[in-house]
């Protein structure tokens, strides 16, 4: 809880009241060596946030980690160092680094409104300036300095949490301590009129107001131990400015501070109850992942009705199935592994009930070697909100496109997923360490549970999906379809899913070249599942459920149910 009363400071001095505060001993606050101006000369009192107000830090990537590991990482309890907020790395890890990025002053990561304000501040001869900021003082002052100096902006006071104050005072919270600086700023410049704070968090926001407001109460009160003034007050609400780190760069810093942390626990110096910690990925289906070029290219295939509003439409275009979840090891061999890059063409399109727009491809030259676990490998295209993409296995009928719309394109084969971190097991192999054990409670960057990015968390004890007992690629729950190699050639697909429990023809899908025959598959059960040539079972394209809008291909990560 926000306090909202100021501590009396008694010093002996007459009526009980606080007989000094001195620019001298204001100055203590400071991380700058520069004199603070005569309290005669000042009137206005101008107070600056750092992160995420005046400069653009970089905040955990949402499109990296999943919700529970966003609060993991910026929670002070989880890490030796306290996390992503108490890690320097981090925030000297932004753009290209400290040293290139010092040349050119940190363009572009700067909120520019703000620095204008600053700059303005600066040249008003009666306003004392202060860069006022949470981040610790060991590990961040001299990073945050060469910052400020690098943008030539001039603060009078640089000040940045201490360990213990001037007064050898304890901060439990960022509020706290920044309260109990400004109650010394305002009592040594007494004859100053206003103070105007620049903060981009609401909660923030909403406590210095009330601080304020309880302030100049308990000074017409008499009640405070100081003859100055009521102050005029006001808070300015910022817009946050975060930005993201470069995802391989944000991934090796996490790393890097999963290693140190680790090292403390093997050692037995870290904190009571520290467990070592990994970091493992979900995979949510392994693809032909389709560039952001291309995807729009393909969008302009998506013909929507006349009258039917573009906002009630997901937007996907942005991969080939090859297997929904984590792909065994043998099909991602057939595939030629991660990274393995196959040119497509679009051969027709077609439109399911005017709620799902898919096209067909066909991999080129036509004797190249795939994988998919559809019959028929295609692009989803869009979707009406509310529809799952597997109903794309129900078309049955497929429109050719002209020349001109016989997109050539290049897949890329990839996984869809998200990083988590979690308690390392030693036993746990590479399959098992795909599935998430248990949740984590997200919280924020330090110490008012506030989520500054609005992510969503999975519950505590989300699975969302059961381990495989198997890691070969035959799959008896799905239909497939793999080219190329003297294989035993099954045309499968179930096309009508309401019957997967009667299966269809073929088991896998293979196609080959010498020594084709047919086969039968098993069923399913219920359509939903699909058989061994149950190529509509509903389960295959689930994954590929995973947008809003036009994201193209990032994930909800406000709903994981849509992924599955």
């Amino acid at each position: 809880m926000l306090a909202t009363t100021t501590k009396p400071i008694s010093n002996g001095g007459p009526n009980g009241r606080a007989a000094f505060h001195t620019v001298t001993a204001l100055k203590r606050w400071s991380c700058d060596e520069k004199n603070l101006p005569p309290v005669s000369e000042i009137k206005a009192i101008h107070i600056y946030d750092f992160d995420n107000t005046l400069f653009g830090s970089p905040t955990p990537n949402k499109h990296l980690w999943n919700g529970s590991t966003i609060g993991q990482l910026q929670s002070p309890d989880i890490f030796h160092n306290g996390g992503w907020w108490h890690d320097s790395s981090l925030l000297a890890a932004t753009g290209k680094g400290v040293e290139e990025e010092e040349r050119c002053a940190w363009q572009g990561w700067w909120n520019e409104q703000i620095v204008s304000l600053v700059e303005l501040s600066m040249q008003q001869k009666d306003a004392l300036s202060v860069l006022l900021t949470g981040r610790a003082e060991h590990g961040f002052a001299d990073l945050i300095k060469r910052m400020v100096r690098s943008k030539k902006l001039d603060f009078d006071m640089i000040c940045l949490k201490p360990a213990t104050g001037p007064a050898n005072q304890k901060f439990h919270s960022t509020m706290e301590f920044k309260q109990e600086l400004l109650k010394d700023i305002v009592y040594t410049y007494k004859d100053a009129e206003e103070i105007r704070i620049y903060e981009d968090r609401v909660k923030h926001t909403k406590g210095f107001r009330d601080f304020f407001f309880q302030f100049n109460r308990d000074l017409m009160a008499d009640q405070l131990p100081t003859s100055r003034k009521p102050i005029l007050a006001e808070v300015v609400q910022v817009t946050e400015v975060a930005q993201l780190l470069d995802p391989v760069t944000e991934v090796t810093e996490v790393q890097r501070m999963v290693n140190a942390h680790n090292a403390l626990v093997k050692a037995g110096t870290a904190k009571p109850g520290a467990v070592p910690q990994q970091i493992k990925k979900t995979v949510y289906y392994t693809g032909y992942m389709i560039p952001p070029a291309m995807t729009e290219k393909l969008l302009s295939l998506v013909k929507l009705p006349s009258g039917m509003a573009k906002q009630g439409i997901r937007f996907l275009a942005n991969s080939i199935l090859i297997t929904p979840k984590p792909c065994p090891k043998s099909i991602l061999d057939k595939v030629g592994g991660i990274g393995n890059k196959v040119v497509w063409k679009v051969t027709g399109v077609s439109c399911y009930e005017n709620k799902l727009w898919a096209a067909r491809v066909e991999p080129v030259p036509d004797t190249q070697k795939y994988y998919s676990e559809n019959a028929i490998p295609m692009v989803v295209l869009a979707i009406r909100q509310g529809v799952n993409p597997s109903e794309a296995t129900r078309i049955s009928n497929w429109h050719p496109v002209p020349d001109e719309q016989s997109y050539l394109f290049e897949g890329v084969v990839g996984e869809k997923m998200t990083l988590r971190i979690e308690e390392e097991h030693a036993n746990e192999s590479q399959w098992e360490s795909y599935f998430p054990n248990k949740g984590f409670q997200k919280r924020p960057r330090e110490d008012d549970n506030h989520d500054r990015n609005g992510n969503g968390s999975h519950s505590n004890g989300y699975r969302p999906y059961p381990p495989r007992r198997d890691q070969d690629d035959r799959r008896p729950n799905a239909s497939s379809n793999y080219r190329g190699g003297n294989r035993d050639r099954a045309r499968g697909g179930n096309r009508n899913p309401q019957h997967g429990s009667r299966g269809g023809r073929g088991g896998g899908g293979y196609r080959g070249g010498q020594n084709a025959g047919r086969g039968r598959g098993r069923g399913g059960s219920g359509g939903g599942g699909g058989g061994g040539g149950g190529g509509g079972g509903t389960s295959n394209y689930r994954s590929l459920d995973d947008v809003g809008d036009r994201n193209h291909g990032q994930p909800n990560y406000d709903n994981p149910d849509s992924f599955y």
